[in-house]
């Protein structure tokens, strides 16, 4: 079967070849044309050296210790803007379970191949030819849809622990099983990743966050015994019984929860918050007797807190972290219905911020049918949704306001000052609870009477919104560290 290959990367490979060497197409790229996949990236070997590429390529670069050289390309497309060429090579041991000691560069195909990972991954391809080189007989894999290594599968992994992950991350990308001999190895080499950095850990866990079926890779996490080396704290919810409102424990409610947020393909962010956002569960849970079932009273704010320090310990981006962290915390307001007044949810708004508010609702949904109940109830969602469109179009931040500091300077009649930001969060406060109150007539007025009074009344005045939120916060969470010793 001959393959589609994209202008760029047969003007590589020409090149290569009219320089008088040999080049193949190899890993990923190869095994997804197999699968009739459009790859996402392009892998060139050849047995030219990193010195010889570059001769062929005089604009390539060349920064690494793996002789891998980037070619870049004119094109708009960003999985074709560099092509990556990487001489055939053999590897030395791996003292740190990360990186070969030393890379040594060779002339032979096979060196290359049966240094690699699964086998699916060690098929070559020559464009030229249009001929598949396959000694590990990664076809019959492919076609089996199996993931097994190239040789020992314990040697593979003590090579690169990373491997263990990448396998489960491959099963649930591509649909595939772990062979038995494989699957034994993970779990016997499973200590292994502890070597392995938490930012290439968290790459890996984003992509198996991402895939189509990110419960079921992470159910094959946990039983590999790899959890307890990314985010050993979701495991805490394994047999963790909820209220009669849920049919799952913890644990597979949360896999449920996320596994529907792949399912409506929903952001990485709500996917994230998906899996964390009852992480606090086991710490806050207690029994109520009477009603004979646990209660989970604050598991959000010790949720949050809990995410944060997952998401700081994998090295996330901070914009990614703040988002997930107050998804979390805010994740049980459109769980109550009493919660639920349109004043409530302009406050809310302004918590999660106005490009987020949807993604709260997208969590919610996830939280119900991750209990097991088959859907949404629909008349109150359409309710709640309707109550956020109507609360968007009402003020939630000072700048909302029909007033703004200049005013406020000028009627204090000094310069700019902590006062004029105090005044202008007391006034949003009450414009928060009606928003009738937002008018130049009422604001001006009421500045007026606040610009009377001392700067501690008035400091109190416009931070005790927030003052009292954290105070709470604060309460909440010492109590529930106290009588249930966590913290």
């Amino acid at each position: 079967m001959k393959y589609s290959i994209p202008k760029e990367v047969l003007d590589v490979v020409t090149q290569l070849e009219d320089g008088g060497f040999e080049a193949y197409l190899v890993g990923g790229c190869t095994r997804d044309l197999i699968l009739n996949k459009t790859p996402k990236d392009w892998d060139v070997t050849t047995n030219a050296t990193p010195e010889e590429i570059q001769a062929v390529f005089p604009d390539s670069f060349y920064e690494n210790s793996y002789g891998t050289v980037g070619v870049k390309t004119n094109s708009d497309d960003p999985t074709l803007a560099v092509i990556e060429i990487t001489p055939y090579r053999t590897e030395s041991t791996y003292s740190n379970a990360r990186h070969p000691d030393s890379v040594t560069f060779s002339t032979s195909l096979d060196d290359d191949l049966k240094r690699r990972d699964f086998t699916m991954n060690a098929i070559a391809y020559n464009v030229a030819k249009n001929k598949i080189v396959d000694p590990y007989n990664g076809q019959d894999a492919i076609r089996l849809k199996k993931i097994t290594t190239v040789g020992s599968p314990s040697k593979r992994f003590s090579e690169d622990a990373l491997r263990m992950l990448r396998a489960v991350r491959l099963s649930s990308e591509l649909g595939f099983t772990i062979d038995s001999a494989t699957s034994l190895a993970i779990a016997e080499n499973a200590p292994l990743l502890e070597k392995i950095s938490k930012e290439r850990i968290r790459d890996e866990f984003n992509r198996i966050i991402s895939s189509q079926n990110p419960m079921q890779a992470l159910f094959f996490i946990q039983r590999f015994e790899l959890l307890s080396y990314i985010i050993p704290e979701l495991e805490e919810g394994i047999g963790c019984m909820q209220n009669q409102a849920h049919s799952f424990d913890v644990f597979e409610h949360l896999m449920r929860s996320l596994q529907h947020a792949a399912d409506k393909d929903y952001s990485f962010e709500v996917r994230l918050a998906a899996l964390l956002h009852d992480i606090g569960k086991p710490a806050s849970k207690r029994m109520d007797y009477k009603k004979n079932e646990p209660t989970f009273h604050g598991h959000e704010v010790i949720g949050a807190k809990m995410t944060k320090r997952i998401l700081e310990r994998l090295k996330y981006p901070k914009d990614i972290s703040a988002t997930v962290i107050s998804l979390v915390r805010w994740h049980m307001f459109f769980s109550d219905p009493d919660k639920i007044t349109l004043s409530a949810v302009r406050r809310m708004i302004r918590n999660v911020g106005e490009e987020h508010i949807q993604e709260l609702l997208d969590l919610r949904t996830c939280d119900r049918i991750g209990t097991g109940r088959p859907k949404e109830q629909p008349f109150r969602f359409r309710k709640y949704k309707a109550m956020v469109d109507e609360a968007l179009r009402d003020p939630i931040s000072v700048a909302m306001l029909k007033i703004n500091g200049r005013e406020i300077i000028e009627i204090l009649g000094t310069g700019p000052g902590p006062r004029v930001g105090w005044i202008l969060h007391a006034l949003l406060e009450e414009v928060l609870d009606d928003p009738l109150k937002n008018t130049e007539e009422y604001l001006h007025k009421k500045a007026t009477e606040l610009a009377k009074l001392s700067d501690a009344a008035l400091r109190l005045k416009g931070e005790q919104g927030k003052e009292k939120m954290e105070e709470e916060d604060d309460k909440q969470i010492q109590a529930l560290q106290k009588k249930h010793h966590v913290g």
